[in-house]
C-alpha cells in the first residue's frame, strides 16, 4: 500500500476516535465505561495486562515487552507484580517513584521507551480511552468538576473514587464561562503524546545555574499581566512545565538524582499527596506516573546522604540488571544489527553466540559451589540441561548473589566492536573469530576496565574461544557425516542393544547369520571413551542408561538420541573421531586431488544450505577445523 494512503487512513482513523461532549454525557460514557476514569497508575497497568500474560515454568511473562527487551523476564516480572499491580489497586506504591537502577546500556531508558510508546498507541484504544476538560492546558480530569462534598455520593452510585481537586484556571472557568453550571463544562477526548506534550513528559538534568523550575512547573507570561492585572491570575500563568503537560500519563525523570535538589523537592508532595506548588496558587493536583532512571553508583552516593531521607522513602527501587542468558543476548546483538545499515553484511552462525558467551561471563559471579563452574552456570542459565544439575541448582545458584548482572561487559561495546569490525574488513561476511578479535584489542581501549577486570576479561575470551572450537568441530562433523541424524541414531541403536544384553546378561541375535553373539564390547569401550568412562566405571554408566531407558517407557515416553546428554556427546565425538582423518585431510591438503575437492564442495554446499553459511565463512569455517585438527 501506498505510504501516502496509509498515512491518510491514520488520520481517518484518528479523526473517527475523536468526541467532544458535555460533562453530563461523559457522564454517561463512564457509567456504561468505568474503566475510562482509571488512574495514571491503572492505565498502565491495564495496558501491559491486555497485551496478555504468559505463564511459563510458574513464572510470568508480560507479552507487552516482547520482541523489544530479551532476557529481563525476572525484573519485568517483579515490576509490574510488585509496583504496577498495586498502584492501579490503588495501594500506597502509587504514591512512590519508580527508580530504575542499573548498570550502563542494561535497557533503563528502552523500557521507558517502551512504556511511552505503549501508552500513545493504547489511548488510541477503548480500553485505553482518556478524557480532560476541553481547553486544559493540563488535559484535567473531568471528574475533578464534582464538588468534594458530594464525592462520596457519586462514589455509591458510580463506583469510582475521585481524587484531586479543580485546577486555578479550571476554577475560574467554571465560573466564568460556564456560570458554575458543571454539567455542561465541555469535555474531549484526547490522546496521549510525547512529540505533542499531552499526558507524557520528559526532564532531563542540565546546569543547575542555568536550569529554571519553570521547566518543571511552568511560569508567569509577564506579557499578559496588564490584560488581567495580576501575577495570581491563573490566566496570567503558562502551565507549561513537564509536570502539568504529563498529567494523567507518565513523567520520565532522567538521570534523576544528578538533578539539583529544588527540582527534587516538588515530588515530595507529588508522590505523597498527589498535587504540586506553582506560582501564586493553591497546590495544583497531577495524577502522573512519575519514573526515573540512574545507576547504582548515583543511587549509592544518594541514599548515603542524609538530607535526601525524605526523598529516599518515597522512591521504590527496581533493579534492572544485565540479562544473563546467552541466546537472549544474541537476540539483543541481533535486533541492533537489524536496525542498522550494516545489516547486509552476512555474520556466520554462532558468531553472535559466541560473542554472547563472552559478555555472559563477563557478568556472571564464581558460584559458591565448588561442583560447577562459570561456563557449566551459564549454560545452566540459558536452560541448557547439563548432567547432573537440575532447575533446583539453577534457583540455588540464581540466590546466592543478589547483585548478580549489575556488573560486566554491556551490549553496546559488543555491538561497536562487531560495527568495527564489519567497517575494517570490508567483505560482505565476518565470523567468530573475527568478533572474538576484535573484542580482544576493544579492551585495551575501554577506558573504564581496571586492570585486574581486563585480565579476567581477556580469559574469559579464551574460554568463549574454546567454546566455539568446540561449536566448530560438531558443526563440520555434521556436514561431512551424510544424514548426520540417521547415522547417530543407528550408532545409538546399536550401542543400546549392547548396553541392554550387557546388563540383562543376554546374547544379541545377528540379524543376518542368526547365530547368537556376546555384546560388543569393543563397541561399547569405543564410544565410553570418548567421554571419559573408565573401565572401572563402565558399568555403572551401562546401568545409569538402562535406569534412565526404563524411566522412559514408564512415562510412555521414548528414549532417543537426545535423551541422555553425556551419551549423546559420546555419539557425536564417535562419529566425529571415525571421520577425523578424512577431514582433516581433505581441509589441510594444498592440491587436493578430485575426490577430495569433490568432498569440499559437497560439505561447503551442505553448510550454505542446511547451516546457514555463505560461501566465504564455510570456506572460513573449514580451513579453521582443519587447522584444528592438525594441531
Amino acid at each position: 500500500m501506498d505510504i501516502l494512503k496509509k498515512i491518510e487512513m491514520y488520520r481517518e482513523d484518528e479523526q473517527r476516535l475523536k468526541w467532544e461532549g458535555t460533562f453530563r454525557e461523559y457522564l454517561e460514557i463512564i457509567k456504561e465505561k468505568p474503566w475510562v476514569a482509571q488512574s495514571a497508575h491503572s492505565r498502565v497497568y491495564n495496558m501491559i495486562k491486555d497485551s496478555g500474560i504468559e505463564e511459563i515454568e510458574g513464572k510470568r511473562k508480560y507479552k507487552f515487552f516482547d520482541h523489544q527487551l530479551f532476557g529481563l523476564e525476572d525484573a519485568l516480572e517483579r515490576l509490574v507484580e510488585e509496583y504496577f499491580h498495586p498502584a492501579a489497586k490503588r495501594l500506597d506504591v502509587r504514591k512512590r517513584i519508580l527508580l530504575l537502577m542499573g548498570p550502563v546500556s542494561g535497557g533503563k531508558s528502552t523500557l521507558v521507551t517502551i512504556l511511552k510508546r505503549g501508552l500513545e498507541n493504547y489511548t488510541l484504544s477503548e480500553r485505553g480511552a482518556v478524557f480532560a476538560i476541553k481547553g486544559c492546558p493540563m488535559h484535567e480530569d473531568p471528574l475533578h468538576l464534582i464538588p468534594i462534598h458530594l464525592r462520596e455520593d457519586f462514589f455509591k452510585e458510580y463506583g469510582i473514587r475521585i481524587e484531586g481537586n479543580l485546577s486555578p484556571l479550571n476554577l475560574m472557568r467554571l465560573e466564568q464561562e460556564y456560570g458554575g453550571r458543571i454539567e455542561d463544562v465541555l469535555v474531549e477526548r484526547i490522546f496521549l503524546s510525547e512529540d505533542k506534550r499531552v499526558g507524557i513528559g520528559t526532564f532531563s538534568p542540565s546546569d543547575p545555574k542555568s536550569q529554571d523550575i519553570a521547566d518543571l512547573t511552568g511560569s508567569i507570561d509577564f506579557s499578559t499581566i496588564a490584560e488581567f492585572g495580576s501575577e495570581s491570575d491563573p490566566r496570567a500563568y503558562r502551565f507549561d512545565g513537564e509536570l502539568n503537560k504529563a498529567n494523567r500519563g507518565m513523567m520520565e525523570f532522567q538521570e534523576m538524582l544528578k538533578c539539583d535538589e529544588k527540582f527534587l523537592w516538588h515530588l515530595l508532595s507529588l508522590t505523597q499527596e498527589g498535587n504540586f506548588k506553582a506560582g501564586r496558587f493553591a497546590l495544583i493536583s497531577a495524577d502522573e506516573l512519575i519514573v526515573a532512571h540512574t545507576n547504582e553508583t548515583e543511587y549509592r552516593s544518594f541514599i548515603s546522604n542524609k538530607k535526601n531521607e525524605a526523598l529516599h522513602s518515597r522512591i521504590i527501587v527496581m533493579p534492572v540488571p544485565y540479562n544473563l542468558r546467552v541466546t537472549e543476548e544474541e537476540r539483543i546483538y541481533d535486533k541492533m544489527i537489524n536496525e542498522s545499515d550494516v545489516s547486509d553484511v552476512h555474520i556466520a552462525p554462532h558468531t553472535l553466540k559466541v560473542a554472547a558467551m563472552f559478555t555472559i561471563l563477563t557478568r556472571l559471579k564464581e558460584p559458591k559451589r565448588g561442583d560447577i563452574d562459570l561456563v557449566k552456570k551459564m549454560r545452566l542459565y540459558d536452560g541448557e540441561s547439563v548432567e547432573g544439575f537440575n532447575p533446583i541448582d539453577v534457583n540455588e545458584l540464581r540466590k546466592e548473589y543478589n547483585d548478580e548482572g549489575m556488573s560486566g561487559i554491556d551490549p553496546r561495546y559488543v555491538i561497536n566492536r562487531i560495527s568495527s569490525t564489519i567497517i575494517r574488513k570490508e567483505i560482505p561476511s565476518i565470523n567468530a573469530l573475527d568478533v572474538l578479535r576484535a573484542l580482544k584489542e576493544g579492551l585495551n581501549q575501554h577506558a573504564s576496565i581496571s586492570n585486574e577486570d581486563r585480565e579476567r576479561y581477556l580469559n574469559f575470551i579464551s574460554v568463549a574461544r574454546k567454546q566455539y572450537d568446540d561449536i566448530a568441530k560438531k558443526e563440520v562433523q555434521k556436514a561431512f557425516v551424510y544424514s548426520y541424524e540417521e547415522s547417530a541414531k543407528t550408532l545409538m541403536d546399536n550401542y543400546l542393544d549392547n548396553v541392554e544384553a550387557y546388563c540383562n546378561k543376554n546374547k544379541l541375535r545377528d540379524l543376518l547369520t542368526g547365530e547368537e553373539m556376546s555384546p560388543d564390547e569393543k563397541l561399547m569401550r569405543s564410544i565410553e571413551e570418548q567421554i571419559g568412562i573408565s573401565e572401572n566405571a563402565k558399568k555403572a554408566f551401562r546401568e545409569e542408561i538402562l535406569i534412565r531407558i526404563s524411566a522412559y517407557a514408564r512415562k510412555g515416553k521414548r528414549f532417543d538420541y537426545n535423551s541422555h546428554e553425556r551419551l549423546r556427546e559420546a555419539i557425536q565425538k564417535k562419529l566425529f573421531a571415525d571421520l577425523k582423518d578424512v577431514v582433516k585431510i581433505t581441509t589441510s591438503s594444498k592440491t587436493p586431488d578430485e575426490q577430495h575437492l569433490k568432498k569440499i564442495n559437497d560439505v561447503v554446499a551442505r553448510l550454505i544450505d542446511d547451516h546457514g553459511y555463505n560461501s566465504t565463512s564455510a570456506n572460513d569455517l573449514l580451513r579453521y577445523v582443519g587447522s584444528l585438527l592438525n594441531r
